[in-house]
């Protein structure tokens, strides 16, 4: 198609990027010039902004993700209303940075998660695996006339992969030194850590979901705070741990999961939350964030030996998402971890901006014909290219 082959053809493109991760609290939106790909790729942010959801909105969207509230005529309706508002924020950062639309030559969107289940069962024959994310890439192109890419997590699971984590390949082509060995560690709603040894290969890769990133903290301050998050950890700071809870939490299974593996509020949301809450309801409410804040920390810190530190020794690790903010947490990263250097991702690229300048980066990779999957990372039998491209 000619609308293609003009794509593939240009040397830089503006690219938006699209992210809604499992805090559901807005849209990440991310514009960014791309030239070249793959290894060879060069990427500028022109612009950055979180666009946040109408009140009413994330509550409606958690019943939906929750298999015993979800309503089937809900899911259809917001499937579109996602889309909307995704495309919607294209058109507030289209204005905000000063670039017309017809300027903008593609769109990346993750698309927000409702259902991730990696584990593979078997259905009338055949070994299923699936995961769900909602926000219609066809409705984007049309709605705001850019070709769009989206659905990238399927390709991998088709492939017989988790389908997540989907940044590991962003933090190849970024974050890799010849010098030393990194680990990338973005903590969202859930948290992922991307391990790369100095000098490595795209095989030689490993990355997997450690578990909760602020979920917990996040729901927890919703139920006893009646607040969105715990603003810079002040409430954690607060508070003293409650060792029979971290005792408790620290024997979930998922953390003793070999990788590959990812996660989602599956197991880290309202069910893990209602029971916290109906076990400890005595316990002083900051006491009760302070253990949840630092069991996300120790249950990275527990993943990091059991899985990286015997294969390989980090140097320094780079924190991105919500989580740099919390200042209980990131200290907490820092005890655990000693002498490895915890830093953040800050002077490359926005903490608050990564995810979303991934999905720009991956739109682009697939209109080049690169596969974006990582075996090593996924489990997946093989390289695939991963997105579905929506026409406008």
């Amino acid at each position: 198609m000619k609308i293609l082959e003009k794509l593939f053809r240009k040397k830089k493109k503006n690219v938006v990027g699209l992210m809604s991760g499992t805090s559901a609290d807005g849209i990440d939106a991310a514009l960014v010039e791309i030239s070249g790909s793959g290894e060879n790729s060069h990427l500028r942010l022109i612009k950055f902004i979180t666009v946040p959801y109408p009140k009413g909105y994330k509550e409606v969207l958690l019943k939906n993700s929750d298999e015993r509230t979800a309503k089937l005529d809900e899911i259809a309706r917001l499937d579109m209303l996602i889309a909307e508002f995704f495309a919607d924020a294209v058109k507030i950062l289209s204005r905000k940075a000063a670039i017309p639309m017809n300027k903008i030559d593609l769109i990346g969107s993750h698309g927000q998660t409702i259902h991730h289940l990696p584990n593979p069962i078997h259905l009338f024959g055949k070994k299923i695996r699936s995961t769900m994310q909602i926000g219609n890439s066809s409705a984007i192109a049309k709605l705001t006339g850019i070709v769009t890419v989206g659905d990238f997590r399927m390709g991998d699971v088709a492939v017989g992969g988790t389908g997540a984590p989907l940044v590991p390949y962003f933090d190849f082509i970024m974050f890799r030194s010849k010098k030393i060995s990194r680990a990338l560690l973005n903590i969202g709603g859930i948290a992922n850590i991307t391990i790369l040894p100095k000098n490595c290969t795209i095989n030689q890769v490993t990355a997997f979901d450690t578990g909760p990133g602020n979920m917990i903290v996040d729901g927890l301050m919703q139920k006893l705070y009646n607040k969105p998050f715990d603003k810079n950890g002040k409430i954690a700071s607060s508070g003293k741990l409650i060792p029979l809870l971290l005792q408790q939490l620290m024997t979930h299974p998922y953390l003793w999961m070999l990788p590959p593996k990812s996660t989602g509020r599956e197991l880290f949301g309202i069910n893990l939350i209602d029971a916290i809450l109906n076990k400890h309801k005595s316990a002083p409410k900051q006491d009760i964030i302070a253990t949840v804040t630092e069991f996300t920390a120790l249950s990275i810190y527990l993943n990091y030996l059991k899985f990286v530190q015997p294969k390989t020794k980090i140097d320094e690790s780079l924190v991105s998402g919500g989580g740099v903010h919390n200042k209980y947490m990131m200290d907490a990263l820092k005890r655990y971890f000693g002498k490895i250097k915890i830093g953040t991702v800050e002077n490359i690229i926005p903490s608050d901006a990564k995810e979303a300048v991934c999905f720009a980066m991956l739109a682009n990779e697939l209109i080049a014909g690169n596969p974006t999957n990582m075996p090593s990372v996924t489990g997946a039998k093989k390289r695939t290219l991963l997105g579905t491209i929506a026409l406008p």
